[in-house]
């Protein structure tokens, strides 16, 4: 996911990539997005370009959120996933992870968050709660 900071006026504005819908997801996507906080990591919510209902970032370096993303390339059977409150997570790249993308969904949710933060657990915390929420698990097993 390419998150890129712009400077404009006063506040900064994050430029991110929407994903490409398939509009299946975009309303519960939409309103897990509603519901994010405002500070994430202390991170400030920053504004973002294009606006989108279904996309989100925090601070600078921007923390990143896109819902309702494709299936990760790298996600396989074999995979390293890490599960955070019952939401399983895919780490990328899995030495040093800085995208997190939650499985086991009828969306997938990707999380950018640069190492500068540090331990993205709690990050990992808060979006794992709205994901469950939010977004309908898929059937046992499937990923």
């Amino acid at each position: 996911m390419a998150v890129v900071l712009v400077a404009t006026g006063c506040a900064p504005t994050v430029r991110m990539e929407p994903p490409e819908s398939d509009g299946t997801t975009d309303q519960m996507c939409a309103a897990l997005v509603a519901e994010l906080p405002d500070t994430l990591l202390d991170a400030e919510r920053a504004e973002i370009t294009p606006e989108s209902e279904v996309m989100a970032a925090w601070g600078d370096p921007p923390i990143g959120l896109r819902c309702g993303v494709p299936r990760p390339a790298a996600l396989a059977r074999d995979s390293l996933i890490e599960e955070v409150d019952g939401v399983a997570w895919l780490p990328q790249p899995p030495n040093e992870p800085t995208l997190f993308t939650a499985v086991g969904h009828t969306a997938y949710v990707e999380l950018t968050v640069p190492p500068s933060y540090g331990a993205p657990a709690a990050a990992l915390t808060t979006v794992s709660a709205l994901v469950d929420e939010h977004i309908p698990p898929l059937p046992d097993g499937e990923l």
